[in-house]
């Protein structure tokens, strides 16, 4: 007679399937957590099928071009969990004050044509950033694993930060110059000012794109990276080379974030990709769509920096072809 085998006793992380090794923090607090993407569900959420909620979820994130046959075996490549984010932020936290302090009273020595360039293409900015911010939360929100939903989180707080960070830079130009409009201008100078109106009527657009994977490239593998290209590195370049090196070096925090969330959301569409190759059709219809808006959105901000449009267009679109190439490429690969 054969002795059956003996059943491995379940451990905590058997929802991971029979796997040997413990599971990193990063895959326990970010595995099967969104309870509504659940296997065997009649409907998004627990109440009538056709409810508004629940026909939203089914018409803009089920029924999404942008499918994937597993979307939880997804990956953040930082592996960003709460505690690591909060650390990571504290840290990056200290080197901001750090740099507010060393250059207290720098601000006074700026000349007039940067003092503008602050005025008109950076303070004003809270109102794109806080923009982002809100897509970054509904592309969050609607993401089709934890995995997503957890990165598309930190994102987000991560534009909240560069929010704060503006107001907080804002202020500090304010005392240093009260008669630049600095602090009292910045609303009239987004909602009016020609040159950010392409970028205004681009967030605005993306803001009412609903379908979940529309909305994921409009924001995250186009306007994000194409509009941080203009506004923190060609900015910073172009700061430094006015003498105001504070800006530069506050671009540079900010692009660490900006950095970071390419890392993800290029993994995501790569990972979208590989795992059906007929996405590729529906993230380029989506990517020519709003890299129109994008490239008109920076040839508008151009002026603002005080620099010929041809170059800042060209410098965003390469940084944005890039990224693009690098996810797109991988998956070609892979397949």
């Amino acid at each position: 007679m054969t002795t059956p085998a003996r059943k491995r006793k379940l451990r905590t992380f058997s929802a991971f399937g029979d796997v040997r090794r413990m599971p990193s923090e990063y895959e326990i607090v970010t595995h099967a957590q969104n309870w509504n993407t659940r296997n065997g569900r009649l409907s998004t959420f627990e109440q009538n099928t056709s409810s508004p909620l629940n026909l939203w979820f089914l018409t803009y994130r089920e029924n999404s071009p942008l499918q994937a046959d597993d979307w939880d075996s997804f990956r953040d490549p930082d592996q960003i969990a709460y505690r690591s984010y909060v650390n990571l932020q504290a840290d990056e936290q200290t080197k901001l004050d750090g740099m507010l302090d060393s250059y207290s009273g720098a601000d006074a020595g700026l000349s007039q044509k940067q003092v503008t360039r602050l005025a008109t293409a950076h303070t004003p900015s809270r109102y794109l950033v806080h923009g982002f911010q809100q897509a970054q939360a509904y592309v969050a929100y609607m993401g089709p694993s934890s995995t997503v939903t957890s990165a598309g989180g930190y994102a987000n707080a991560d534009f909240l930060r560069r929010v704060t960070m503006i107001a907080y830079r804002t202020r500090m130009l304010q005392i240093a110059h009260p008669d630049s409009g600095i602090g009292v201008n910045e609303r009239q100078i987004w909602e009016q000012h020609e040159a950010w109106q392409p970028a205004r009527e681009a967030i605005e657009r993306a803001l009412v794109a609903y379908d979940w994977g529309e909305a994921f490239t409009a924001l995250d593998l186009v306007l994000a990276p194409t509009l941080d290209d203009v506004l923190i590195r060609q900015f910073g370049e172009i700061s430094k080379a006015d003498g105001d090196e504070l800006s530069w070096l506050l671009s540079g925090l900010l692009d660490r974030d900006s950095a970071r969330r390419n890392r993800w959301t290029g993994a995501l569409a790569r990972h979208a990709v590989e795992q059906r190759p007929t996405n590729v059709a529906a993230l380029n219809k989506w990517i020519d769509r709003w890299s129109a808006l994008a490239d008109d959105a920076a040839e508008g901000l151009a002026g603002l920096l005080g620099a010929p449009a041809s170059d800042v267009v060209a410098g965003a679109r390469a940084a944005r072809e890039e990224f693009h190439n690098g996810f797109f490429a991988a998956a070609a690969t892979a397949n």
